[in-house]
């Protein structure tokens, strides 16, 4: 979570005006906003990995994703998460979503704590949330929570599938990691790399 922008309260309604015309996002919580910090390669990276595959699976199916520009409204607070899927009948003009059934953060040294616990908190009350999905960048290692299994972790690594059971999509966890740069990455493509050879 990045830099408190006031400490005024301020109202909904001035908060998403504020977004529209902002040059920076900004999440809300119950009156007080705060600025979203910048993002790596890695962090994009990813998260267009897990974008580009769930539009694939999705494509000609009512349910959408969403890239971190779509908002999550949870009571008095919104929230942007780096990727989500939602399934109801959202307008052209909608600027957040109150039903998303996956929501996919991609973490940061400077984030996780607030994604591991705020957010995880928060998005836990939504009613039709069906997984919720902490990618990490340094390290390759994806973590599954699932109402079907009473939002306790399951953990994916490289050589691993993963399934998104709220979109009914396998997919393996290197795809996600394609063009990752990080030592988990580095050590499962020279071992591949050596088995091919061998």
């Amino acid at each position: 979570m990045a830099n408190l922008a006031s400490h005024l309260k301020i109202s909904e309604q001035d908060y998403l005006t504020g977004e529209l015309h902002s040059d920076f996002k900004h999440e809300y919580i119950d009156g007080e906003v705060f600025a979203m910090v910048g993002a790596t390669a890695n962090h994009n990276t990813l998260a267009f990995n897990i974008l580009l595959v769930l539009g694939n699976h999705l494509k000609g199916k009512s349910c959408r994703p969403f890239t971190s520009d779509m908002k999550v409204k949870i009571g008095t607070k919104y929230f942007y998460p780096d990727v989500l899927v939602d399934c109801s009948n959202m307008s052209g003009q909608d600027s957040f979503t109150q039903t998303p059934i996956l929501i996919v953060e991609v973490l940061s040294k400077s984030t996780q704590q607030y994604d591991k616990t705020l957010k995880l908190k928060n998005y836990l009350t939504i009613e039709t949330l069906l997984e919720y999905v902490l990618i990490e960048q340094d390290k390759a290692e994806i973590q599954v929570l699932r109402r079907t299994h009473g939002w306790q972790p399951n953990y994916y690594f490289l050589g691993d599938d993963v399934t998104f059971e709220s979109v009914g999509l396998t997919v393996s966890v290197e795809e996600l990691y394609d063009r990752i740069q990080n030592e988990d990455v580095k050590e499962w493509l020279e071992q591949k790399t050596q088995a091919d050879e061998d």
